[in-house]
């Protein structure tokens, strides 16, 4: 019988062992998609307790004390630090099965070299231990990065965010690269124009100048596209819930800007000539600078309208959505293709049903210019435990060049997220060993381990170009 988080954890069999110990793990981290709040890095900030770094703000986490019965003070409530994480460790032994067991268990060892299961009779014994470590300098932000070995971060950074703390890290923090990715979301949320026009004028003072038409729109993106840029980013990001490839003209998108722009409701079919419009625009800009786009796409967000009035967006009460996407990504993507202006591009689908659609339209517009120029992104979300992530490189192996894979990310607001990428590599070793061992794969380990290196860190290096 195995031993829980030994070693060997999730490697089933000999070579899955050494291509993981003796190639994957080695390798560092490229962070291409997180969440992570920049000012505490540029503050190095120290967190208070177990509490403070590990559950607040975690909606996977609140997601499981829900439904195993816990209060909503507990979660996102007044309760104190300590009693908030009593009724976690209450919770973990109901998370069997549910990929929180295993990560709660991978950041107790990593950070803290905590090998007790956490539940009720060990709560007191891990809250103690992991906060007198917690009050060193070693547990700082910055010291966290460098320990779990991340070479870059980038961060998720909203047009009108000054990149203030980037220009900060630039300037006292060489150890880890962190740089901006460009988050036009809300530019395209029309669909309630009291919030969008509140947004416009956040613009238009970050731009420096009156956004009363759809050129203006444009060129106030442009200029802080062009600010991102200057502060090193190289990466735009979208979370759509679905693709937008309706015909429009020029005039009719005109015509919708100053409607909304004027406080008036636009109905659907205006809201998505305006969405396709505006996402072809960003998609030129960052063409025009050799980007690399992401598109997440397939959250069902904000289903509970009570909890939603009271704790806003993020907090857990988002699903995976069922929206058709093909023939409109095909339609977006052949779009910006046939004029040769289609950047490298990142698909991430949030519903499994469509791992092998995203899987074949990558193949679509593959033009041998880039090594795995449009990418089936990592498993998202919901889908980011073992079986998910599984049915991905599945996916990706049978339909595309799992080889070419530019690997795993947090897409996380933890700083204890990390172990997510040992998680992968266990699994996608686990993967490859196997197949060797069934006599699927030639047992030839400096091929393989240069493959699973690629996959975890060479082939982000060179697609990002950092």
């Amino acid at each position: 019988m195995r031993s829980f988080l030994d070693d060997n954890f999730l490697l089933q069999n000999k070579t899955a062992e050494r291509l993981y110990h003796d190639y994957a793990a080695q390798m560092p981290i490229i962070d291409y998609h997180c969440h992570l709040p920049v000012k505490d890095i540029a503050d190095d900030h120290r967190f208070r307790d177990l509490q403070e770094i590990w559950l607040a703000g975690d909606h996977y986490k609140w997601r499981a004390m829900r439904t195993n019965g816990v209060e909503e003070r507990y979660c996102t409530g007044d309760a104190s630090p300590r009693e908030k994480f009593d009724k976690w460790a209450e919770t973990v032994p109901a998370t069997l099965r549910n990929p929180l067991f295993h990560w709660t268990h991978l950041e107790l060892q990593r950070y803290f070299g905590i090998n007790d299961i956490l539940s009720p009779q060990t709560a007191d014994k891990v809250w103690k231990t992991a906060n007198e470590q917690l009050q060193q300098e070693e547990f700082s932000c910055r010291h966290l990065l460098t320990r779990m070995h991340v070479e870059v971060v980038c961060t998720t950074d909203d047009p009108v965010d000054s990149l203030e703390y980037h220009e900060q890290l630039q300037r006292e923090f060489g150890a880890v690269k962190v740089v901006p990715a460009f988050r036009p979301d809300k530019a395209m949320a029309v669909e309630d124009p009291a919030t969008y026009n509140a947004y416009l004028n956040l613009l238009s003072e970050a731009a420096g100048m009156e956004i009363a038409s759809w050129d203006d729109l444009l060129q106030a993106l442009q200029k802080r596209h062009d600010h991102f840029d200057a502060h090193g980013c190289r990466l735009s990001d979208h979370g759509i819930e679905t693709f937008y490839a309706d015909e429009y003209t020029e005039k009719e998108v005109e015509k919708i800007f100053h409607k909304v722009r004027n406080g008036k409701d636009l109905p659907e079919e205006e809201q998505r000539k305006f969405r396709t419009a505006l996402l072809r625009e960003l998609a030129l800009m960052d063409h025009e600078k050799g980007w690399v786009q992401q598109y997440h796409y397939g959250a069902l967000r904000n289903n509970n309208r009570r909890m939603y009035e009271k704790l806003g967006p993020d907090t857990g009460f988002d699903s995976i959505g069922d929206t058709p996407v093909a023939r409109n990504m095909s339609r977006f993507l052949d779009s910006l293709d046939y004029e040769e202006k289609l950047t490298k591009t990142i698909l991430y689908n949030l519903n499994p049903a469509d791992n092998e659609l995203v899987a074949t339209m990558a193949g679509n517009f593959q033009d041998g210019t880039v090594a795995g120029k449009i990418q089936f992104g990592a498993a998202w979300w919901f889908l980011d435990q073992k079986e998910g992530i599984e049915q991905h490189l599945n996916a990706l192996s049978a339909l595309g060049l799992l080889s070419r894979f530019v690997g795993m990310l947090t897409d996380s607001r933890s700083f204890m997220s990390y172990p997510r990428h040992e998680y992968f590599r266990r699994i996608l070793c686990n993967l490859i060993g196997t197949d060797v061992e069934n006599g699927l794969l030639p047992n030839d380990m400096e091929w393989l381990g240069k493959t699973v290196q690629d996959i975890s860190y060479n082939n982000a290096k060179a697609y990002f170009n950092f």
